[in-house]
């Protein structure tokens, strides 16, 4: 950096920061809850330093919550999302369902769900016009939307099927990817409800059955909590979402924000400046940031460590640049759309897969030798999963190589 005062120039070096793949994964063992010594002690906590966990697969929520608070049980997860509900099931980045406390919930519909919002209720609009249902889809819509609520009120909580009884228009089929392989038709019913969810005005409620159960009660937002979502401008929430973030998962790039987000560049770029996110030398050669005083190593390494993350992990899909943690075992451990599969997890690096065979045994592989003591660690962790799950199958919604082969 150049600077002049009268006839004299100085030359100031800037010297940029590193922060390597040895400390990224440090932070991931204890921010993460990973390590031992880092366990939690209840999931709201969890919840809210991962900026959610990742619930489109019901088990992920809580298998992933399983592996980094003590003691847990699935009634404590039940427990604090339906009758506590200080953890709550809300659409957030990229289209995907977050498990996340209340006050998270609120950035997360300004910073990402209000944008959603508006693309869904568009595409609806024109599937409901080209399946010829009506010429004026608006107001039709608008009619469907406000019976449903009605319905809504008046029963407390209700499946899908339970509101198609009372609501005629939710019954009326639509139809996609005309011309195309995967062409077919889906109820209004189904977009209706994910709508209203992106507006923050239902939310999934107790699922009917068990805990890996998908078929869920909706609720009114506002009777599910008090008053409904806290209100957030929506730059001021991006910025708070990427501080989130950096806090969980930084130092990272700005691509992977964005990524995570879904986010535009210059979304992206707003938010890391309002937060006053400085530049970092990544270990890797890569550039990325970090909050402002986030910058020093951690204070003592934490003791060694092994988990058996269940598929679509939080941690596994924090980033979009993962050489750090994943090395080379992508292909065997995510599909081809870039969904993660169950991961074994060792000193904050993905070593191998496991998965649950019908019998219920959990069965693991590793890609790397790790060292007779975590191979001990790992076969440990792999009874306790068995043992947890007891009863219980669970098969990841989206299947990967190494998943598939290790349950057939």
């Amino acid at each position: 950096m150049l600077a002049q005062t009268g006839r004299r120039r100085e030359i100031r070096s800037v010297v940029m920061q590193t922060i390597d793949a040895a400390e990224r994964r440090r932070r991931i063992g204890m921010r993460h809850h990973l390590a031992r010594e880092a366990r939690a002690a209840d999931p709201v906590t969890v919840a809210g330093d991962l900026v959610g966990i990742h619930a489109t697969d019901p088990a992920s929520v809580y298998l992933g919550l399983r592996a980094r608070v003590s003691d847990l049980t699935p009634d404590a997860v039940a427990t604090a999302l339906y009758d506590d509900r200080a953890l709550l099931k809300v659409l957030g980045m990229r289209r995907t369902m977050f498990v996340t406390p209340v006050e998270v919930a609120g950035v997360m519909q300004a910073a990402v769900t209000v944008a959603l919002h508006a693309r869904e209720r568009r595409r609806l609009l024109g599937m409901i016009r080209d399946t010829g249902i009506t010429d004026d889809p608006e107001r039709w819509l608008q009619q469907v939307e406000a019976e449903t609520i009605e319905a809504l009120d008046a029963l407390g909580e209700a499946t899908a099927a339970d509101l198609t009884k009372r609501v005629p228009g939710l019954r009326q089929q639509i139809s996609f990817g005309e011309g195309r392989k995967w062409q077919g038709t889906v109820g209004v019913s189904t977009r209706l409800l994910f709508l209203l969810a992106t507006e923050g005005r239902i939310i999934r409620g107790r699922p009917k059955g068990s805990w890996l159960s998908s078929l869920y009660r909706w609720a009114p937002m506002d009777r599910w909590v008090d008053g409904g979502l806290e209100a957030w401008p929506p730059e001021r929430a991006r910025a708070e979402l990427a501080r989130r973030w950096l806090r969980a998962f930084g130092p990272g790039t700005r691509r992977d924000l964005q990524w995570w987000t879904g986010w535009t560049v210059a979304q992206t770029k707003a938010a890391t400046a309002g937060v006053g996110a400085v530049e970092v030398a990544l270990g890797d050669g890569q550039p990325g940031v970090a909050l402002p005083d986030d910058l020093d190593a951690a204070t003592s390494e934490p003791a060694p460590w092994a988990a058996l993350l269940p598929a679509l992990d939080t941690t596994t899909m924090a980033w979009a640049d993962r050489d750090f943690y994943l090395g080379s075992h992508g292909k065997a451990l995510f599909d081809r759309n870039g969904n993660a599969g169950p991961t074994i997890w060792v000193d904050g690096r993905v070593v191998g897969g496991w998965a649950q065979r019908p019998d219920g045994a959990v069965v693991t592989r590793l890609f790397e030798d790790v060292g007779r003591d975590h191979e001990r660690r790992i076969a440990a962790e792999a009874v306790a999963v068995e043992a947890w799950l007891g009863p219980s199958r669970v098969i990841p919604r989206f299947r990967t190589p190494t998943e598939v082969e290790l349950a057939s």
